[in-house]
């Protein structure tokens, strides 16, 4: 793509890395067909191809967003099926989070869209708070339909809904602490407690350390560790995801040099991408960059760590297990293998729903800011899962188990939760659903 920047905006490092990434499209259209949006509202200013042109034509110009491109980037989910399709190798997740952070510093929302990503940014990077919020949500989940007939209470109503009826109590496995190995060591890792996915399903990084240290793999919970800042960075409020990045980064170096790390183990896959992305973010922190970069070579998710321990083949579990490939495992890290290989090792029949590569609506936020769209790929995701009659449904993302569960009663729980199971612990609480518990959801 010829691009027409003049000399002095390519003085900001941050416009001439967005010009080096629109030169290598090439226009060939590839992108739409694997696009959740443009596969869902066949709007070409809704696939990827379309939403380079709306950058281009935004920062070439050097002028303030508009409401248009408002529109049309607010609506892309940042699932990334575009990088694993384009053979150009345009680098779109980039791209677009530069396009967001300029739309966050030349736009002015509407009152209440500013005042629900206001909440959002506010509450759901703190598990405190976060968890306060849902036992509210229970006060105002009968609202939700009157919610629904106004515009801009929308995402009123969806974050009502997603609400879960029951908050966990907090984990003692998100306190800081080391988990001594059980088994002969044989790694030290330290592992993210995040955010929102200890509040609304601690037994995830219960599994994970469980599993972990009978395995001879001493587990640390470093003390300061918190958001990696993923859901900020998507809203384009940099600043803020760039302060929770040099926090995360400074709580494991300290990790790093007080007795040595072989991974930063990441339960989430949202944010194991961000913080694989540590060293692209603070390349320019001439104090951070270094260390950023050196964090980020360590992230690991946790199936893509476990596949390099060699697990044994277990014994059959007669379970076919729907895989549901997060979008940011499958795109966002290219880890695509591992965790089904390691499913089948354990015993389970795995199965790849139709559309893997499609996005369950999830997405961070999404699925509260654009409820309509998101609606729509939740059903067509939990279509293509059922499709293949499992027993259970597994995946390695705590918003895509929350979306999908939302819209089925087949259980889901976590890949490393199936796994823990299988190697001897205990039977995973989210199997213990029935097929009516999640029907009206």
């Amino acid at each position: 793509m010829q691009t027409n920047f003049t000399a002095e905006q390519l003085a900001d490092p941050h416009v001439a890395e967005a010009e080096s990434i629109l030169r290598k499209c090439v226009h060939c259209g590839f992108c739409t067909a694997t696009c959740p949006t443009y596969v869902t509202l066949g709007n070409e200013l809704d696939s990827p191809r379309g939403r380079i042109y709306l950058i281009k034509d935004m920062l070439e110009n050097g002028r303030a967003a508009d409401e248009q491109i408002v529109t049309h980037i607010d609506r892309c989910l940042s699932c990334l099926a575009c990088t694993t399709t384009c053979p150009s190798g345009v680098d779109y997740m980039h791209l677009v989070d530069h396009a967001r952070t300029h739309i966050e510093k030349t736009y002015r929302r509407p009152l209440m869209n500013r005042l629900t990503r206001n909440m959002l940014a506010m509450v759901l990077p703190y598990p405190g708070r976060f968890r306060l919020a849902l036992k509210l949500a229970a006060l105002g989940r009968p609202l939700a339909g009157l919610f629904d007939q106004v515009k801009s209470l929308k995402p009123m109503a969806a974050m009502l809904r997603l609400a879960p009826t029951k908050v966990a109590p907090p984990s003692d496995f998100a306190k800081p602490a080391t988990h001594a190995a059980t088994a002969a060591r044989r790694g030290r890792v330290a592992i993210l407690t995040g955010c929102a996915q200890p509040v609304l399903d601690p037994g995830i990084n219960e599994a994970a350390i469980s599993l972990l240290t009978r395995l001879g793999v001493e587990v640390v919970v470093p003390q300061g560790e918190g958001c990696c800042g993923a859901l900020v960075h998507h809203m384009g409020r940099e600043e803020q995801a760039l302060d929770s990045a040099r926090r995360n980064v400074d709580v494991w170096t300290r990790a790093i040099e007080n007795g040595g790390l072989d991974a930063i183990i990441v339960t989430t896959s949202g944010c194991g991408t961000t913080i694989k992305d540590y060293g692209h973010m603070l390349r320019l922190d001439a104090a951070y960059a270094e260390k950023a970069a050196r964090v980020s070579a360590l992230a690991k998710d946790v199936t893509e760590y476990l596949h390099t321990l060699d697990l044994p083949i277990a014994e059959t579990k007669g379970m076919i297990v729907a895989y549901h490939s997060a979008c940011s495992l499958q795109h966002g890290q290219k880890v695509t293998m591992a965790p089904k290989l390691l499913l089948k090792a354990a015993g389970f029949t795995v199965k790849d729903p139709p559309e893997g590569h499609l996005c369950c609506g999830s997405a961070g936020t999404y699925n509260i800011m654009q409820p309509e769209i998101s609606a729509k790929l939740k059903a067509r995701k939990v279509k293509n899962i059922v499709s293949t009659k499992p027993d259970v449904i597994a995946a390695g993302n705590i918003g895509c188990m929350t979306q999908i569960g939302s819209a089925t009663g087949i259980p889901v729980v976590h890949t490393v939760e199936l796994l823990d199971w299988a190697y001897g612990g205990p039977r995973p609480k989210g199997l213990e659903r029935t097929a009516t518990d999640g029907a009206n959801c």
